[in-house]
């Protein structure tokens, strides 16, 4: 099997252009040194490659079904979770209070990229697990983080977030379920929800549903959203599971990919399982009332981190299967050899071969690149030295965790694309692994907030917050990265700084000319564009700290038997800035404009 993830470029990213191993001087990650890192990277690639890159494919042939009353999985997939949970990858970024080996988050993620990487559908199970007991932790009541959260991070229990609604899909304003409050404080639930990722199975002893519904009398819109742990089965006063809850599975979704992971609609309140006697599932309010969409937030940004880096590692790991493709499929001959007699040359010598696998690599690895540099802010708004670090890092993760679900969703995904061509008829066939890969993919623009969504929550609200304070950070530290090259006797890393400066200041006056526009709906007309000149600027910039770390390694004589790893790395960086980040001046100017072409269609017109 071609490896998940190159072992090598998660090493230079992690420890090379992110100083990972310089967290362990901070108290919270006292206990652990880079050998430490590097054996849960190592469990990790093992066990992602023992029990759960096997099942990948028989389940998205073998996909859950339901009988009218369970939701049956896959053996396998039971297996591997309990291999996950026995390792203590559930655990792994808690701190030890909770049990937890109190890793880092960029090693935790780094780590969880394995996992992703070998069958993204088992992964979603304790991808979302995780972050229902984060958020439980982060605003839950000390007996829900007991009764709840706990039993997760012990890998009893598993959970979801319930938001959309079959009517209301992302627009969460009008989602209709409905909570009544109970002498005892507890509510019930009625209503309907669409597109619940592990929604229902026999996984796990009990189901955490973190379900967003309106109290009885609460304001219209987003503003009248309250959060509720809605638990599948109810728990006894020593926490023994108790009756069946009355959430009742609809049926299931069956989806183009990603199909190993259960996803349902399921009813609150039809009645079937009427628990306490009484009409209604049972729910625990979570946060104060009305203020549900602010508490889901927590997990929602977590998940949406989270997509992110499952798109990188899809599209990287079909980068890898084209890559060993390309190296040993012989076809056709070089450009001037006519002679039929003559062998034939693998396609990896075809230049154009040569560009769909740079364009590969150049999307994968920035990806990969953006999604840890986002880790790595959780670790210093965990950790940071000071204050005003702590509050910077939480900024620049506020205003990149849009950027970091939806740029690696549609490029990795177009990643997945070339793996597919540069494979060719074969790529097309279920008989090579490229074709799932971009199946499994396809989903992630979609998942947490469509890129759409992404793009006017990045324009119309994180680039205007604080006026603008977040982009003013984050533009200073781009602009480092392009005078450090700048300031270098190397035409290579000249040509990637100027690329760099001439792109920063061409997104600091597009943002500024939309952000001053006066009429909301023309300025955000185009969100989605902005969005990915945006994003292509911020992976620019981390190419260029990739391609500064790499010629520091080859000036200061370290590079070894690397040196094509090195070599290789200031390429990507060359293509990137060239043919990615180049081009977008078309798309500033049209931004700037305020081109209102799609805007100003008429539905009729259609």
């Amino acid at each position: 099997m071609t490896e998940l993830l190159s072992r090598r470029d998660l090493a230079f990213v992690l420890y090379e252009v992110l100083d990972t191993e310089s967290l362990c001087q901070r108290p919270r990650y006292a206990d652990h040194s880079r050998e430490t890192f590097d054996q849960i990277i190592e469990a990790a690639d093992q066990l992602a490659a023992r029990y759960f890159a096997p099942h990948w494919k028989t389940v998205d042939e073998d996909e859950p079904t339901f009988d009218g009353e369970r939701v049956v999985t896959h053996p396998a997939v039971k297996e591997a979770l309990d291999a996950y949970i026995a390792a203590g990858f559930m655990v792994a970024g808690q701190p030890a209070e909770h049990g937890g080996l109190q890793l880092p988050c960029v090693v935790e993620k780094a780590a969880f990229a394995f996992f992703k990487a070998a069958n993204i559908g088992s992964a979603a199970y304790p991808l979302l697990a995780t972050g229902a007991a984060n958020l439980i932790l982060a605003h839950g009541t000390p007996d829900q983080i007991d009764r709840f959260a706990r039993p997760i991070l012990e890998g009893r229990f598993m959970g979801t977030m319930a938001l959309s609604e079959t009517q209301a899909g992302s627009s969460l304003a009008d989602i209709t379920a409905r909570a009544v409050l109970q002498p005892d404080g507890s509510y019930r639930l009625f209503g309907s929800k669409m597109w619940i990722s592990a929604g229902d199975h026999e996984l796990s002893e009990n189901i955490v549903h973190l379900v967003l519904a309106r109290i009885e009398g609460a304001p219209a819109g987003v503003r009248g959203i309250s959060l509720f742990i809605v638990p599948k089965y109810l728990l006894g006063d020593a926490g023994a599971r108790g009756e069946r809850n009355d959430v009742c599975i609809g049926g299931l979704n069956h989806k183009m990919g990603y199909r190993g992971s259960v996803n349902t609609v399921f009813n609150l309140g039809e009645g079937k399982y009427r628990p306490l006697g009484a009409a209604g599932a049972v729910g625990y309010l979570v946060g104060a009332p009305h203020q549900g969409l602010a508490c889901m937030f927590h997990m929602m940004n977590e998940a949406r981190i989270g997509v992110g880096m499952g798109a990188v590692v899809l599209g990287y790991r079909g980068y890898l299967e084209s890559l060993a493709y390309a190296r040993t499929r012989p076809q056709g001959r070089r450009i001037g050899a006519k002679d039929p007699a003559t062998p034939q040359v693998p396609i990896i010598e075809h230049a154009d071969v040569r560009r769909m696998l740079l364009a590969q690599k150049a999307y994968v690895e920035g990806g990969l690149g953006l999604t840890l540099y986002c880790a790595r802010l959780v670790d210093e708004e965990r950790s940071g030295s000071s204050e005003e670090a702590r509050r910077h890092a939480s900024r620049l993760l506020d205003l990149l965790t849009p950027v970091a679900k939806a740029w690696p969703s549609q490029f990795c995904l177009e990643a997945n694309n070339l793996a597919i061509q540069v494979l060719g008829g074969y790529g097309y066939t279920r008989e090579y692994p490229v074709e799932q890969l971009y199946r499994d993919n396809r989903l992630n623009s979609i998942h947490e907030g469509t890129d759409g969504i992404q793009a006017l929550d990045l324009l119309g609200r994180k680039v205007r917050q604080e006026e603008g304070l977040a982009v003013r950070l984050l533009v200073d530290r781009m602009r480092g990265a392009a005078e450090e090259a700048q300031g270098i006797a190397n035409d290579d890393l000249l040509f990637l700084g100027d690329g760099l400066a001439a792109a920063i200041d061409a997104l600091v006056e597009t943002t500024g000319h939309l952000v001053s526009c006066l009429d909301p709906e023309r300025g955000l007309a185009n969100a989605f564009a902005y969005l990915t000149v945006f994003g292509h600027t911020v992976v620019g910039w981390l190419w260029v700290e990739q391609a500064l770390a790499a010629q520091r390694a080859l000036d200061g004589g370290q590079a070894g038997d690397d040196e094509a790893f090195y070599r290789g790395k200031l390429q990507a960086a060359r293509y990137f800035i060239a043919w990615i980040l180049g081009p977008t001046r078309t798309t500033h100017d049209l931004l700037r404009r305020l081109d209102d072409t799609a805007l100003s269609m008429n539905a009729a017109w259609f």
